[in-house]
This record gives structure tokens, sequence and C-alpha cells, in this order.
């Protein structure tokens, strides 16, 4: 459960879209990346917090309906809106992920067509998840060990470097303020920097949704949230402060950060080294994210707010049908990205990213609404806290809505903010339709308490 909360911070993004943001911000890209990583700290112990205190399958698709309890219209709302965000998210990082593998692959092999290898990587990941969830979690520990090892490493080689403790090497720091200085471009640049990297931060909450099948729940969230809290700003933000101190920020390498960082120590066969971790990390992201999505719309179906026909499980107790329903939309959105690169594809891709913000503000509303709820009804079940209650809650919650209208301001993020409010729209437009034919529906499901279901089940 550690090793999936940490992998599932540590991605392709890190390795890569990092350079975009130090191409742009500077040095300063640090502040970036630590503005937003305090940020997804603190939601992850909201989550490790409301995990504990009701652990149950959708995790946070649930805390949203639980936290408007009294309210249940807005509740349904939420939750339907949370959940399908979500599912949203994880399907088109799956088809992401297999076009970026895929290429990777073409490193090797140059001659194989992209879309066979993404269709190969596909279907060998879904075989996986399909087998049992014992099988994601043994793959996804191996495919995140390799990443964390690989960060591990790169902190240890490359502070020895920085700090003049390597061969025939000085203290080599000058690249943080020699190219124009620490913050080149100004401090706009670095607020730029914190929107684009907080999509490369998602993907550590998968662990409050891996818990519900573990055979401790409770004490498996709690360590794995606190894993990635003591240890994501370390791998993010040192890394990317290393990478810093030895490439200079306004150069062509900057665009392979880690390759670039390995050459400028001498490591021999750096390409080779980067291009087998960030492959590893594709597949992890993939891995995950068909997990993920899984698991999701798996929950969806329990509330009606997605075809009860996709809830059925296999003799190893998988979702089968929702995994494969989010297979089959991966590999629609890899076509798409041949057919229709700069529509279709385009869409998708320029707009999951805002959608994943909105998730993260719809959780910190729940956690606000909830902890109130379990102060008052079950104190007994708040064995792990947010830090300093409601303040830094609230402290989040304004960090996030300010992202989101930053992003109005800045050309670059102006596209994909206006594309996820459009994916909003459409799935406020969907529960529409859901309401309408419910109205109509004979039974109507109940809700119920999220320890009650989790226990029953």
């Amino acid at each position: 459960m550690t090793m999936i909360a940490l992998g599932g911070v540590i991605g392709a993004g890190l390795f890569v879209g990092s350079g975009v943001v130090i191409k742009s911000a500077g040095p300063a890209a640090v502040l970036s990346f630590l503005l937003t990583g305090l940020l997804v700290v603190l939601v992850m112990r909201m989550l490790g917090e409301m995990a504990v205190a009701l652990p149950t399958v959708g995790s946070f698709y649930e805390y949203a309906r639980e936290a408007w309890r009294d309210r249940p219209a807005v509740g349904e709302l939420a939750g339907f809106l949370t959940g399908w965000m979500y599912w949203y998210f994880w399907v088109i990082v799956v088809a992401l992920e297999a076009v970026a593998g895929a290429d990777l692959v073409r490193f090797w092999l140059p001659d194989v067509p992209t879309w066979i290898i993404s269709l190969v990587l596909l279907v060998l990941l879904t075989l996986t998840n399909l087998i049992s969830v014992k099988s994601f979690g043994e793959f996804e520990f191996w495919f995140a060990s390799i990443k964390v090892a690989a960060i591990v490493v790169f902190l240890f080689l490359a502070g020895l470097f920085v700090l003049g403790m390597w061969p025939d090497a000085g203290v080599n720091v000058s690249n943080l303020t020699a190219h124009g200085g620490f913050a080149p471009h100004g401090f706009v640049p670095v607020l730029t920097g914190a929107v684009a990297a907080t999509g490369f931060y998602f993907g550590a909450e998968i662990v409050t949704i891996a818990a519900a099948e573990t055979a401790e729940p409770q004490k498996a969230v709690a360590k794995a949230t606190a894993s990635v809290i003591t240890r994501v700003l370390v791998f993010y933000v040192g890394s990317v402060l290393l990478v810093v101190c030895l490439v200079p920020w306004n150069s062509t390498g900057i665009s392979t950060p880690y390759v670039s960082a390995l050459n400028a120590m001498g490591i021999p066969a750096a390409a080779q080294i980067m291009n087998a971790v960030v492959l590893t990390a594709v597949l992890s992201a993939l891995n995950s994210g068909l997990y993920a999505s899984s698991r999701m719309l798996f929950a969806l179906t329990k509330r009606g707010d997605a075809p009860k026909s996709l809830a059925r499980l296999s003799r190893n107790g998988v979702p089968v049908r929702a995994i494969l329903f989010a297979t089959l939309f991966g590999y629609a959105a890899v076509v798409m990205s041949y057919v229709s690169p700069d529509t279709v594809f385009a869409f998708l891709v320029n707009s999951y990213g805002t959608v994943a913000i909105f998730v993260y503000i719809l959780i910190a509303i729940s956690q606000l609404r909830l902890r109130a709820r379990l102060e008052r009804e079950a104190p007994e079940r708040l064995k792990v806290k947010m830090w300093a209650y409601p303040y830094l809650t609230y402290v989040a919650i304004i960090g996030m809505i300010s992202i989101v209208v930053a992003m109005a301001f800045i050309p670059d993020q102006r596209t994909p903010l206006l594309l996820g409010v459009v994916s909003l729209g459409i799935l406020l437009l969907a529960y529409m339709v859901r309401q309408h034919f419910r109205k109509h529906s004979p039974v109507v499901p109940q809700a119920e308490d999220p320890q009650t279901s989790y226990n029953e089940r």
C-alpha cells in the first residue's frame, strides 16, 4: 500500500513534464513544485482522515455523498460529479500513458508501429487487472519500487555531485543564478508552473481506493498516507532542485531534465537508463489508471450513478466489466490520437487536468463537513486527524480555487480551463438526464452509511 501511494505520485510528469515547468520558471520552478506539493500534502491528510474513519469502496465518491447527508439532492450531485470526474481523469491517463509508453518502446523498436505497441501495453495490463486485485498490487509494487529506487539513487548521486563530493567535481550550484537569476522571468511563471504541476502530483489518492480491498484498511491507509506526506516533497522538490543545479534552465537539454542531469555527471548510457525508468513510470500510471477507473466505476454502479450491469464481479472479486469498459474507452482515445489529434484527442488532453483540480476541491469540502459531523457523532473514529482543522482545510480550498482562477489569466492555461469547464457542464447535463430517468424508475437506491456498507461487503 505504501508503494502504491508513492508510485501514484511519481509518474512520467516528474521525469519528463518537470522540464516544461523549469523552462518556463527557471530555477524558481522549485517553488512551483513546493507550492503545489504542499496543497497535495494537505489533501492527502484530509483523505487519510476520512479513509481511516470511513473505509469504503469508492473512497471520496462516497465521502462527497455522505458529507451532504442532510441535503440528499446536493449529496447526490456532489457524488455523481466527483465519481465521474475521477473516472474521466483516469481513463484519459490510460490513453495518454499507452501512447507515451509506445513512444518509449519505439526507442528500442523503431520499426514497430506505435498503435500496435499501445494495444499490446493496454492488453497486457488489462489482463493483469482482470486476474485479481493481488496481481494489480504485485505489479504496482514492483513498478513503484523501480521508480522510487531510481529517485533515491538520483538524489544520492546528484547530491554528491552538487556538494562537490564527486570525483574531480567542486560545489556546483552556480546554475541557480547564472542564467538570468533564480526567477529570470519573474514570479508569474512560478504560479503558472504551480498550475501545471498540479496534474503531476495527482495519483496518490489511489491508496484510499485500494485500502478498501486490504485486510486491514484503517492501518494500511494510515501508514500509506503518512509515507506520502513525508516523502513526496523530498522526491519532487529535492530532485527538481538538483536538476536545476546540474542543468542550465535555458539549455536545450532541459526538455529531458533527468537524462541531461545524468549526462552532466558523466554517467554512461544515461538515455538508456532514463528511458527504462520513464517507461516503468508510464506502465505504472497505466496500471493504476485501469485499477482506479474500474473501482470508481464499480462504486458508481452501487448508487445507480452508472449502469448496474457493470458491477458484475468475477470469482476473484474483480469488476471485470468495469475494467473492460475503461480499457475500451482508453483504446478509443488512443485511436482518436491518430484519427483526430487536433480536435477530439486535444479536447481530452486539455480538459482532464482541470477536472483533477475540481475533484480535489470537492474532496476538501467533503472533509470540512464530514469532520464536523464525526466530531459530534463518532469522535472515536477520528484516529487520523487533519492538521489545524478547519484552518488548513480552508487554506487548501482557497489555494485550489486560486489555481483555477489563475488559469483564466494565464494564456497557456485558458484552453485547459475552458475545456475543463465544458467537461463539467457535460457531466451536469448527464446528471440531469440521469435524474429524469430515475424519476420514472420504480426502484430508487437507498442511501447507506459508508462504514456500514463497507462492513457488510
